[in-house]
């Protein structure tokens, strides 16, 4: 009885009982689960900052990134941009090849770094060539008219801005119209100076590449009016075989009227010409959700960015054929295909992984837990034991002062049993059988007191009485 008593008392004694830890442990287990799928759920949808290069300094693709930047800001973005200013196409090419930026707008008919893929057509370029009026001299018969790429042999071609870009595609304009460009002498200069430059007749004809509605060339072109005569548009006919050998160009058309302009609209006519395309590429191994999320929202900022850039109407998706010059990034091709993934198609393998090692840590939670609760268990058992033996002890007990002991030590034995429900070691069937138990303990008692108090007081003899079938008595000596 005394062990008993030891039992009852520990509880009281411990600071914090097994069952307290095991149900701390698994809480603690599936809290530190469930903050990693709120941390991972916090990494995965938090804004993603993305560099990209462009160029040069006041250029049309520098001032549209910019509005992009502010427009992705504004909408709270998924990806936000931090534009890093170049000196043109060819600095932002190195840039991304270094692996410096994360994203570049360069030419097609540059070199495209190893790791480029494209995620955006920016714009189309067509290629102006025109030769200005032939110059009126007084007293002195006007110079030939040139009318075709082959009479450019033995000019000088001026290059409006200082890219080697231009001065190449020049070339393989001649080379295809079998003029050497060691016979024709190219002056380059920047496309500030370029109506100037016309104006003061340093060449015999210009090159110009930009935009359909490129203000630049629009400005050269006007320069070349003199005494109200036009300036005369030099046909690339031959704008299918160039793109057949070279296939970063592609034939094209500037539309009659394109360029505006008096007396009559420029052209006149419908001239067919060669034109390339800037390209917004990313970084290959740049994630394929960060890239598909960037696109979307290129495409839907578009409309905004119209207002104030008309360029951005020609904003086109990238050439996903698996043959294209520069391919698509997979992110860019899953938002032009449709199979754009969800927050669910990307991390539903996490979430499932993370619902299965919660469900697997509140089983060995309360593995765990029921096995702490063993000890307990078993001693509450011994406990009811002993009640059940009181029962019988306590009929036939001839003492008031043992029932008193007895229901003292029943009483503790209550303490330690609601103590062990409390804790979750037994369950509520089992707190019913004590009950039970502890009822016909408290109706043994209180019957065995009853009959004792009713019962006459045996008188004090030096007889000692034997119980048994037969009363013995055994005389004093």
């Amino acid at each position: 009885m005394t062990g008993g008593l030891d039992l009852v008392e520990a509880p009281q004694t411990s600071p914090r009982s097994a069952a307290s830890k095991a149900a701390l442990i698994t809480l603690a287990g599936a809290l530190a689960i469930l903050g990693t799928l709120v941390g991972a759920y916090y990494f995965a949808m938090r804004p993603v900052t993305l560099r990209i290069a462009v160029g040069p300094a006041n250029s049309d693709d520098l001032r549209v990134m910019q509005a992009l930047t502010q427009s992705f800001v504004q909408n709270h973005a998924y990806v936000r941009l931090r534009p890093v200013q170049t000196d043109g196409a060819t600095a932002s090419a190195a840039e991304l090849g270094a692996g410096k930026v994360d994203l570049a707008i360069i030419r097609g008919d540059l070199d495209v770094p190893k790791n480029a893929q494209a995620v955006a057509t920016l714009r189309k370029n067509v290629v102006a060539l025109w030769a200005p009026p032939p110059i009126k001299v007084k007293g002195k018969k006007a110079g030939p008219k040139i009318t075709k790429i082959s009479q450019l042999a033995g000019r000088r071609v001026g290059v409006v801005g200082r890219t080697a870009a231009n001065v190449n595609l020049l070339k393989v304009i001649l080379q295809q119209y079998g003029v050497d460009p060691a016979k024709v002498e190219i002056i380059q200069f920047p496309a500030n100076e370029a109506a100037d430059a016309i104006r003061s007749q340093k060449a015999d004809a210009y090159l110009a590449a930009g935009p359909v509605n490129s203000k630049i060339t629009a400005d050269a072109i006007a320069a070349s009016v003199k005494d109200g005569g036009s300036p005369t548009f030099l046909a690339i006919d031959s704008a299918e075989a160039i793109a057949q050998n070279h296939p970063v160009y592609e034939a094209a058309e500037i539309p009659a009227g394109t360029f505006g302009g008096s007396p009559a609209d420029r052209p006149e006519e419908e001239v067919k010409t060669i034109s390339f395309a800037h390209h917004i590429v990313a970084r290959k191994g740049i994630s394929e959700a960060t890239i598909a999320a960037f696109t979307r929202q290129l495409f839907a900022a578009r409309q905004q960015l119209m207002t104030e850039f008309p360029l951005a109407a020609k904003i086109e998706t990238p050439d996903t054929d698996k043959d294209a010059v520069i391919p698509a990034h997979p992110g860019a091709a899953a938002f032009v295909d449709g199979e754009e993934k969800t927050f669910m198609d990307r991390y539903s393998d996490f979430i499932w992984w993370g619902l299965m090692a919660l469900s697997a840590m509140g089983s060995a939670g309360a593995w765990f837990a029921g096995y702490l609760k063993k000890d307990e268990r078993n001693n509450n058992s011994s406990l009811r034991e002993r009640l059940l033996d009181m029962i019988a002890q306590a009929r036939s007990s001839d003492s008031g002062e043992e029932l008193d002991r007895m229901q003292s030590e029943a009483d503790d034995i209550l303490r330690d049993t609601l103590h062990c429900f409390e804790h979750g070691a037994i369950e509520e069937g089992a707190l019913t059988a004590f009950n039970i138990a502890l009822e016909q303990f408290h109706n043994a008692v209180a019957d065995r007191k009853a009959l004792l108090i009713s019962a006459p007081p045996q008188p004090k003899t030096g007889r000692l009485v034997i119980a048994g079938p037969r009363e013995s008595v055994i005389a004093p000596s």
